[in-house]
This record gives structure tokens, sequence and C-alpha cells, in this order.
């Protein structure tokens, strides 16, 4: 029988001591009799210094602000209350009255859980919020102007550019879009013709570089019925004549046959197009837009391009420049694109931070078509909602002291625009991995974030973490 309270008492110093909450014993009177070890991370203050003072003396230091275990005095039953710790942190502390047959309060147990890291999410969480509405207006007035051009831009060589295009668009003058493959030639013509008074009508795009060589002359001009063997009945018109009152847009230009070129220049001077087979000429009014991935003055100089057409197609040449010399617009674009692919394939996904510091190192060969295409792939094949650095193909290729060291910041969320879910549960992976690189076992894992073991398989198993 002597035995008894002796076992009773190391069962309750062992639940004291293995508990990831901090415990805190009084009396009926409110004095400390016993509390857990990891009152020093908490409170700041030794065992020796708690046990033996009154928690209406600690509440009067600010040990306890307020005191748990005073409320619970107060009103006889259970209570729960935000506590604010000398050491600054932020705990929600439960108190528990033990009452004896008389009703009379004997003993309070409070236990208290750091929720620290929380409050300070939810507190930065907060300042964003009002960040976001401060910034409204501005981004409001930021979607109207890509609503305008249906250009995705943020650096200020593209702003340039974008209110050039929109200076450009009110004129009928020829214009040719200048830059490497998939820099985005297309979308800045099909800008040009939605911001012109000819928006109500068609543009016609061509590529030249598809077209062999002996259809070229039918599918620019047209041409009448029976002109020549294989030819429709009905005859057909050709894209010229297509886009008549609105734009034709020649990509590739630097494709178009010598043969074609004396072709369109003709039609250029004198605003006419004769089908093949055709005795009159039919009057046509459009807007010219070009566009060439080559430099058209070499051309002329070797003879592969005419002169005269040239200076026709030269009188508004603009430069877009590729994606590499322009980095500041590929957080914007991948974000765009990441939008489209998410509601097409009815999937959440988002960018990790160092993801994101990745695609900004890289450059581009492939310039936004090659981003497009990506973005794509990553929505398609990654696994989990967060696309991470790892995802992306080009980061074995890069030298690792390329890409920038970057801890969480809650900065950076807004600018990726997550919710308080995403931002909690990125948090959370990376103290999962953090833990994962520091402790051997689970259990250790367990012990260092505050969980329970099993709660940290549980987790790792839904992040895709391999535990050593």
């Amino acid at each position: 029988m002597n035995k008894e309270p002796e076992m009773l008492q190391l069962e309750l110093e062992g639940i004291m001591h293995a508990s990831n909450d901090n415990i805190v014993m009084t009396d009926g009177e409110g004095k400390v009799i016993r509390v857990s070890s990891n009152c020093t991370s908490i409170y700041g203050k030794e065992e020796d210094e708690l046990v033996g003072k009154t928690v209406f003396e600690l509440e009067k230091d600010r040990t306890f602000s307020p005191s748990v275990t005073a409320v619970v005095l107060n009103e006889k039953k259970e209570v729960q209350v935000m506590q604010r710790t000398p050491t600054g942190k932020v705990v929600m502390a439960t108190g528990i009255p033990l009452f004896n047959k008389k009703r009379d309060i004997v003993r309070i147990i409070s236990f208290s859980h750091d929720l620290t890291e929380i409050q300070l999410l939810k507190e930065d969480y907060e300042e964003l919020r009002a960040k976001m509405i401060r910034y409204e207006s501005e981004i409001e007035e930021l979607r109207e102007q890509e609503k305008r051009t249906n250009v995705i831009i943020k650096s200020k060589t593209m702003i340039q550019i974008r209110e050039l295009v929109e200076r450009v668009a009110k004129s009928d003058a020829n214009v040719v879009l200048l830059g490497e493959s998939g820099v985005g030639k297309n979308v800045f013509a099909k800008a040009l013709h939605e911001e012109s008074e000819r928006n109500q009508k068609k543009v016609i795009e061509v590529n030249c570089g598809a077209i062999p060589e002996p259809l070229f002359e039918s599918e620019l001009f047209g041409y009448e019925p029976g002109s020549f063997t294989g030819a429709s009945k009905s005859g057909k018109k050709g894209m010229i004549e297509l886009a008549d009152q609105g734009t034709l847009f020649l990509d590739e230009i630097a494709e178009l046959p010598l043969s074609i070129q004396v072709k369109l220049l003709k039609v250029l001077q004198e605003k006419k197009v004769t089908p093949i087979g055709g005795s009159e000429a039919k009057q046509v009014d459009f807007r010219l837009i070009t566009a060439t991935n080559q430099d058209l003055e070499v051309l002329v100089k070797q003879g592969k391009f005419r002169e005269d057409l040239f200076y026709r197609l030269n009188v508004i040449p603009i430069t877009i420049p590729p994606l590499r010399e322009r980095k500041d617009d590929i957080y914007k674009l991948a974000q765009h694109y990441l939008t489209i692919f998410n509601e097409k394939y009815h999937t959440n996904k988002f960018f990790h931070s160092k993801a994101m510091n990745a695609m900004q190192q890289y450059d581009w060969p492939g310039n936004v078509r090659e981003l497009e295409n990506l973005i794509e792939r990553l929505v398609v094949t990654t696994d989990t909602n967060m696309i991470f650095a790892s995802n992306l193909p080009f980061v074995n290729q890069m030298d690792a002291s390329e890409l920038p060291k970057q801890e969480w910041q809650l900065e950076s969320f807004e600018e990726q625009g997550l919710t308080l879910q995403e931002v909690l549960e990125a948090v959370e992976r990376n103290w999962l991995i953090r833990a994962s690189k520091q402790y051997k076992t689970t259990y250790e894992m367990a012990e260092y974030l505050g969980l329970s073991q099993s709660t940290v398989v549980r987790r790792l198993k839904k992040y895709n973490i391999n535990s050593k």
C-alpha cells in the first residue's frame, strides 16, 4: 500500500514532463505546487521561481498575463484565455478546477499551448490584407491596362513598348514587329488591332513560314473558279481580301518568296488585289502588321528581300526584347499562365518561392512560348499543389550558386497571392523538411516540432517528404 502513492507520484511527474503543453498545478488558494519542465521556455522562469508562489503574485509581476488560474478561482469553472508571456510568446491557456465532495476547489490544473508562430502569421496576414486594400486601386488600374492591350508585362522596357503600341494603334501606319521566336510578337499584333478603330472587323493572321511556296499566291490573293487544275468551282477569297476593313498580320514576313513580295508591294501601293484567274482588281482597305525574327536589312543586302518592300513595311519598327532581358515580367507571366492552366485542368497549383527564383534566373531561350509550355506541363505532371524548384527541368543544369537562397518570408506570400491556408501549408512543409534533415527518427522530429509522432508520420506522407 505504501508503494501506491509513490507510483502515483512518479506517474504524475512523468505526465507533467512528457507533455508538449506547459502545465501548472495550484492548490485551492492559487498557490503553485507543480509545474512542467518547459515552463522556462514559455515563461522565462525556473521551476523553483514558480513553485510556492501564488498566481496573484505571478500575475502582478506579469509572469502570467493574465492568470487563467485566477479567473478560474473567480468564476468556479473551466476557463480559456490568451496570454502574452515575458519571453514574448503568445499562448492559449486553459484552466480546469478540481472539486471535492463539498464542491470546494482543491486543485486547479492549467495547461497552455504555444501559438506564437500562428499568431505572428495571423498578424502578418492581416497586415498583408491591409496592404492589398491599400493597393487595390493601383492593381485595378493595371488590370484595366492589361485588358486594353491583352499584354502581361511589368518591366519598364515593356511598359514603354506597350505605351508605344497604344499610340501607334490609332493610326493606319504599317508596323513591323521584330524579336526572337516566342517573345510574343503575335500578342502585340493583336493588341495593335484591338486598340485600333478597325477592332470591330477581323484580324487575319498568316504564318508565311508555314505555307508552301506553290500555294502562296492562291492563299494570299485568292482565285477565281476554274482558274487552275484542282481549284474550287466556287473560287476562293485570299487572305488579303478577307482582311478588308480589318487588319492583315503577316508573321515571319522574311519567309515570303521574292515573287510574292513583288505582288504584295503592288497591293500596298494600289490598295487593290487581283485574284488568280481574275480580270478585275478588287478594292481593299486593310491595316498591315508584319513580324520577323530575322534582320530584314541584312536580307535586303543579301538580295533575299526587296528593298522597296522593306521600306514600305518598316514605317514603324517595334522591337520586342527576349524574356532574359526583361526578367521583371517572368513572375507576372508565370502567374498569368498558372491561372489559365489551373482553370483549364481544374487544379490549384502554386509556386514555391525558390521555384520562382529559379525561373527568374533562367535565360529562357524559347522566351514566353517556352514559359507558357513549361507552366502547362508543370500543372499537368506535378503530384503536389506546390510546384518546387526541383520540378523545373532546367534546375539541375544551373549551378547551385546561381540560385538565390531565400528563407520563407511573408512578403513573398503577398506577391504570390497565396491564401492563409496555402501559407500555413507552405510553412508547415518547410519546417518538416528542416526537421527531416536535422533528426534521424520521427520521434526526434516530433519532439523538435512539438507534435505527436503519429502526426509527424501523417504529415510527412501528406507532403511526400522522405525521412531518414
